[in-house]
């Protein structure tokens, strides 16, 4: 039952909730985390509980790392869940500020990215406290942004302040798992509990309201990797790691003069992803900078986002989608189309290999995917030279970004083709013949320089450097 001085609600659990999930309906630990396998439900119980929690007099503020994904996941399922209970008579909804409010206590939902830090700083309900928070997808965030979230669960209230993280887990490397599950929690449990904390797993076989195709479809996840993590939800070590060259680290951009950027297109099921980049040749270090990892933007929306970071820096974009490169280019973005073909995964993830990889702590997504990335096994367990094609767009990303050192730094081993070539400096040298189709070079005096015009046969493609 909900009930306020205004609003008496009777809602039957029995085919409103997984029941797995209705006894945290009253959980008031402090921090609650709720984690597990794909489809599991955990988000659509966590907006339900929230929509009864604020007609009982709560605020909440819902995050994630950006703002531009709340409203295509948290937001909607608040909306869901008002319509759901047949309370949309008790709230005014605020789309543009993605803003609810109850009207019978002038409690509120708020929402916000933690890629607004001012915002985040600032946010407060127009009646009481933040009572409760709501972090989803945390495995996207940094410690210090739950920290800082921490700090706005202040001020007098009759309610118990509340901390809820819910999330897919992936590596015991990440900093979630090292915080609260490290030394505590007990594999084979589905709950663990002390004072201040609560731990709740589930999975897609919990999930009463999952079509049996769907479950099926989990349980023959042919990638044990992902079927243990994405469909089971335990906390993953991955042994065919293909990068084992990074670290993290805060480091200061002002310095650097020597961008990269690349781009790996996506919209649904794979995100839009963008990575820019410092290469100090010399050192032979490459800086993750920045990123921008989200699903479900139109080019016009993400071109924006990449405008306001690199300007007319050169962009390098996964040349499958040419359409999409032209649309860039329509919209005052100078982006080229990466050379993809035959081999040109593997000799870009050897020159990658071959580098020492800082990132900057808060490419939180980036670390995720640069952890889970691995070769693919045989029967036997072993390697193959080919990855896993799962969660990676930020790191094709990265290797379109740095196409123009890879190639260069590919053919020049190549049998000595490209050294010959320059050698010779002779347009009817097979050699030349070759290495000028392979990267479009004009010659001049001798010499190979920049081509940065889009004839017919290198539209897209953009300049080659040397």
């Amino acid at each position: 039952m909900v009930k306020n001085s205004n609003v008496t609600l009777k809602i039957r659990t029995k085919g409103a909730f997984n029941k797995v999930y209705v006894p945290f309906l009253r959980c008031q630990q402090r921090i609650q985390i709720y984690f597990g396998g794909s489809s599991s439900g955990k988000s659509v119980f966590l907006a339900d509980r929230c929509v009864l929690d604020v007609i009982n007099g709560r605020n909440y503020l819902i995050c994630r790392k950006t703002g531009n994904t709340l409203r295509r996941s948290t937001f909607n399922e608040i909306i869901k869940a008002i319509s759901k209970f047949q309370v949309t008579h008790l709230f005014t909804v605020n789309k543009s500020d993605m803003l609810i409010t109850c009207t019978a206590n002038n409690r509120q939902i708020m929402f916000v990215g933690l890629d607004d830090v001012e915002k985040v700083k600032s946010i407060t309900p127009a009646d009481g406290v933040i009572t409760d928070i709501w972090v989803e997808e945390a495995t996207e965030t940094m410690r210090a942004d739950i920290k800082q979230l921490e700090k706005r669960l202040r001020g007098r209230s009759k309610f118990v302040k509340r901390l809820h993280i819910s999330f897919n887990p992936i590596l015991k490397t990440h900093w979630i798992y090292i915080e609260w599950f490290k030394d505590f929690w007990v594999e084979g449990k589905s709950h663990i509990e002390r004072e201040g904390l609560s731990i709740f797993k589930t999975t897609f076989e919990d999930n009463e309201f999952l079509e049996d195709d769907d479950k099926e479809a989990l349980r023959n996840e042919p990638d044990e990797y992902y079927r243990e993590v994405y469909s089971f939800g335990n906390w993953g070590i991955l042994g065919h790691t293909i990068y084992k060259n990074w670290k993290i680290k805060e480091f200061d951009t002002s310095s650097f003069d020597n961008w990269r950027n690349g781009i790996d297109w996506g919209f649904a099921d794979h995100p839009f992803a963008f990575v820019r980049m410092h290469y100090d040749k010399t050192r032979r270090k490459l800086y993750i900078c920045e990123e921008i990892c989200e699903t479900k933007l139109l080019n016009t929306e993400s071109s924006n986002l990449v405008k306001n970071k690199i300007g007319i820096e050169l962009v390098y974009c996964d040349s499958a989608e040419p359409k999409s490169v032209v649309e860039y280019q329509q919209l005052g973005l100078n982006a080229y189309g990466a050379k993809k073909g035959p081999g040109s995964v593997a000799y870009g993830i050897k020159f990658v290999q071959g580098l020492e990889i800082i990132i900057h702590p808060k490419c939180q997504a980036f670390i995720n995917q640069i952890q889970t990335y691995q070769f693919k096994e045989d029967k036997y367990g072993d390697a193959l030279p080919k990855p896993v094609d799962k969660d990676d767009d930020l790191l094709d990303a990265m290797r379109y970004g740095l196409e123009q050192d890879s190639l260069h730094a590919e053919l020049a081993k190549d049998e000595g083709i490209t050294i010959k070539a320059l050698q010779a400096k002779d347009p009817f040298d097979p050699d030349y013949e070759r290495f000028e189709d392979e990267l479009h070079v004009t010659w001049r005096n001798g010499h190979p320089l920049v081509r940065p015009e889009l004839d017919n046969k290198s539209r897209g493609r953009g300049p080659t450097f040397y």
